[in-house]
């Protein structure tokens, strides 16, 4: 059954629900978000999160890039915070934007938003730099 039409029957669940005020029909519920986000503030801080920090993307750590924003970003369900990360490639999604919002500057592709416990910041060298004692040569 459609949505539309579940949401306008008048005996059920979600019915009962709204004119009880139960759940998330409850004004004064925060839901857990509130609680949740300050888990992610606090884990941002433990951690010593910084914008133009250096950070990996696990697993497998082949994603790596540069903390370009941290903070609240409206348009992306879930509230709380998100780590705005610069990637070195361009195996991202965006490209620091979201629904026609900047948030920081990076090329198509360079751009990731994700929650901070799926970044590890860091001491990493940039993807693709050669080490600057390495014998190879330029191909």
């Amino acid at each position: 059954m459609p949505a539309e039409i579940y949401s306008s029957l008048p005996d059920t669940v979600l019915a009962y629900k709204r004119s009880h005020k139960i759940g998330r029909f409850d004004p004064h519920a925060s839901g857990g978000q509130e609680l949740k986000a300050n888990e992610m503030w606090k884990d941002i801080h433990e951690r010593n999160f910084a914008v133009a920090g250096r950070c990996i993307i696990p697993p497998g750590n082949d994603r790596r890039g540069t903390i370009a924003y941290i903070g609240l970003i409206p348009e992306l369900p879930g509230g709380g915070p998100w780590i705005g990360v610069r990637l070195d490639e361009p195996t991202g999604k965006n490209d620091g934007t979201v629904n026609g919002r900047r948030y920081f500057d990076c090329g198509m592709k360079h751009g990731a938003f994700l929650r901070p416990e799926r970044v590890d910041v860091g001491d990493w060298p940039e993807l693709g730099m050669a080490n600057e004692d390495s014998d190879l040569e330029e191909i």
